[in-house]
């Protein structure tokens, strides 16, 4: 992967910065271990949740469908929370390997898939919540919302971006 600079202080691919593919790999990293840091504390916090409900007084009243929910959410929300910390190991693992271009390659489709998981846990727990509180065609529609809107912010709307900026 070379990359040759420009005249105007940054490279072919990103005429904005003068940095070597070294420093440019290095910076990607640091970006991607800044935005798992945020996703990390809410996936382990609802995931923490999610393993107290079937101590709770009240989870033996749960209907099936309820509980099949509730197990999907809970497996969803572990998967996510092993997907985003995936990166870190996978980092452990290729130390000093001088692999950082297929450290950051695969730590990136570890992340996406985890907040893919992550964003389905959500839709889950959602769904979950409005059945028990106001019954099931509440849950469904909370459900589609919820499903709609993270659909539109993580998936759409940044590829409705990247799309605008190809296309510059």
């Amino acid at each position: 992967m070379t990359q040759q600079v420009n005249g105007a202080g940054g490279t072919a691919e990103d005429p904005g910065r003068n940095e070597t593919p070294t420093e440019k790999l290095d910076r990607n990293w640091q970006d991607l271990l800044q935005e798992l840091r945020v996703a990390q504390t809410g996936v382990q916090l609802l995931t923490g949740l999610l393993l107290t409900v079937p101590f709770q007084a009240r989870f033996g009243d749960l209907a099936q469908h309820q509980i099949v929910v509730y197990l999907v959410a809970v497996s969803l929300s572990v998967l996510a929370t092993g997907l985003l910390i995936s990166p870190v190991v996978l980092h452990r693992v290729l130390f000093r390997q001088h692999a950082r271009p297929q450290l950051v390659a695969g730590a990136q489709y570890l992340a996406l898939a985890g907040f893919a998981a992550l964003g389905l846990a959500v839709v889950g727990v959602c769904e979950l919540i409005f059945d028990v509180v106001l019954g099931v065609g509440a849950g469904i529609t909370a459900a589609i919302v919820v499903l709609v809107v993270i659909g539109s912010l993580w998936v759409v709307g940044p590829l409705a971006v990247r799309a605008r900026v190809d296309g510059r």
